[in-house]
């Protein structure tokens, strides 16, 4: 075979497949490089592959310290000493992760075990890293010997590029990237996002395996695939594949009975034996059809949800509060929706605002119909959530994430404001979430013209907005144009608010339109959401309240 075989289970491979395609690869430039290895360039070829592996590793930026493989061989003795490979226990931070075989050898297999115990005696800041397991056993596979293998992944995590995350090492950033993956699917797998809150009890939970799904279920010839262009690409690719695979799982499994008592197995499983359903080219080939937030965007809903873990003081594995706990039955009362209605719009909601707890901050039935007392109770407040029940009983509502009083900048003129994140809602008479409401041609509102409104679920379009007198305080991918360098006039807006109306969405094709007397308001019915309108033309409101989020 070739220098790269000392821990490879050949019976186990298809060694023709290995040693086809090309033999090297000359490029340098990133976007050719991209290029090839999402074709999968050396996918074929064993050796090459290795080759490869080995030119993007020593590329990585990394601390000066960083441990090589002459370290490994002055502390592998002192550390294993004569146990068996096989038996040694496994660091906490692993979280008692599968350890997947990949199609190794005995010698392999034991060779994760010891590299893993030399990486927790080098990096004692590591406090929670599940894929570490995955990512030694797949490095094996390209490595003439522990000690490169060990060299190639002390690189992997001693990366100091801050552009360019790697492997999660903390328990906040584990539990940040799983709520962020968790907002991803709430606006990209929005079909597969229904399925997963009518079945499961707690969807961050099933969220949280994403990272297992790639670094431990998905087989050998799948996770190499996805980790050449992750050498590549980094971090942002990981989102891509887990989304793919969660829309994969949703169209094959749609209308068919779960196989478990749990969605998270049924997955796990879907997973494992992906080759019944779907290629690693096709996966891909999904993963990258998703038209995905920015590397900067992404990273910027990573910081805010970190934030929102600290502020409740998550920082070390512990069990997460879920849907069901964040909105109370015993302390929850709406005269609008139920109980379980409340947990279906928490579903919906960011992840890092999920962990909060439902606040009522206005109510017509208690506080009248007054648009400026709607004000004085909403302002301060950020997001709100906005809920109207119509004497017809027709229930629907916003989830609205900029401050009212976001309304002043434009003195006495109706201005736009918000985020990409609002969304529209309807409950009765029947459930459904239209996303990202955007305004277009926002500069016509200055010259007292209708804007033209649209619903685009695709759409990744940030709104110029207002800007946060503290941005650190509403970190989102969506705080202002200025962050994106992006001239106000091509963003979008969300909300409007005078001293005579309110407008979600605005313009003729207006989603929500409220008269100052909160007494009645009007939809429409153009193309905005697919001709389905929000509730009646023109409705009376019997009750509306404005909801806030108490940590």
């Amino acid at each position: 075979m070739d220098e790269y075989n000392r821990f490879v289970d050949w019976d186990k491979m298809d060694v023709t497949v290995q040693s086809q395609g090309a033999k090297e690869l000359t490029c340098t430039e990133f976007q050719e490089l991209k290029q090839l290895a999402r074709q999968g360039y050396w996918a074929k070829n064993h050796s090459l592959r290795a080759k490869v592996y080995h030119r993007l590793i020593s590329n990585i930026p990394c601390r000066t310290v960083t441990p090589d493989a002459n370290v490994y061989r002055d502390i592998i003795v002192k550390i294993v000493g004569k146990r068996n490979s096989s038996s040694l226990p496994l660091p906490e931070f692993v979280d008692n992760s599968l350890v997947p075989t990949y199609c190794l050898n005995a010698e392999g297999i034991g060779a994760v075990r010891k590299i893993i115990l030399c990486i927790a005696n080098q990096f004692p800041d590591i406090s929670f890293c599940p894929a570490l397991p995955s990512v030694i056993a797949l490095l094996l596979h390209y490595s003439r010997d522990e000690a490169e293998c060990f060299e190639q992944v002390c690189r992997i995590l001693a990366c100091n590029d801050p552009s360019k995350r790697l492997i999660d090492q903390t328990f906040l950033a584990f539990e940040s990237s799983c709520m962020t993956f968790g907002d991803l699917v709430n606006k990209y797998c929005q079909a597969a996002h229904k399925l997963m809150v009518a079945v499961s009890e707690d969807v961050l939970e099933v969220y949280s395996d994403w990272q297992r799904w790639l670094f431990g279920e998905l087989p050998m010839v799948y996770i190499a695939r996805v980790f050449d262009v992750f050498l590549v690409e980094g971090y942002k690719v990981l989102y891509r594949v887990a989304l793919a695979l969660l829309k994969f799982f949703h169209k094959v499994r749609a209308g068919q009975p779960m196989e478990s008592d749990s969605i998270q197995q049924d997955i796990r499983a879907f997973v494992r034996d992906i080759a019944k359903s779907v290629s690693p080219e096709r996966l891909l080939e999904k993963a990258f059809a998703i038209r995905l937030f920015s590397r900067k965007e992404i990273q910027l809903l990573q910081m805010a949800n970190e934030k929102a873990l600290q502020q409740k003081g998550i920082t070390v594995k512990q069990k997460r509060q879920n849907v069901h706990l964040a909105v109370h039955a015993e302390n929850f009362k709406s005269e609008i929706v139920s109980v379980k209605e409340m947990r279906d719009i928490w579903s919906w909601i960011p992840e890092r605002f999920a962990l909060c707890q439902p606040l009522l901050l206005f109510t017509t039935l208690e506080h009248g119909c007054s648009l400026s007392r709607f004000y004085s109770h909403s302002e301060g407040q950020e997001p709100t959530l906005l809920l109207i029940k119509t004497t017809a009983k027709e229930v629907c509502g916003a989830y609205l994430s900029t401050d009212w009083s976001e309304r002043r900048r434009g003195g006495n003129k109706l201005s736009f404001f918000g985020t990409g994140e609002c969304f529209v809602f309807r409950l009765q008479p029947e459930v459904e979430r239209y996303e990202w409401v955007i305004i277009k041609h926002p500069e016509l509102a200055t010259t007292g013209s209708e804007p033209e409104i649209h619903a685009s679920p695709a759409s990744s379009t940030l709104s110029s907005g207002s800007v946060p007198s503290d941005p650190s305080d509403r970190l989102s991918p969506f705080l202002s144009a200025r962050h994106f360098n992006l001239p106000s006039k091509t963003a979008s807006m969300f909300m409007a608010g005078s001293s005579e109306c309110i407008i979600i969405g605005g313009g003729d094709g207006q989603a929500l339109y409220l008269d100052a007397d909160l007494n009645h308001g009007r939809t429409s019915h153009c193309n905005t959401f697919n001709n389905q309108p929000l509730c009646s033309e023109s409705f009376q409101i019997s009750v509306l309240e404005v909801w806030g989020f108490r940590d």
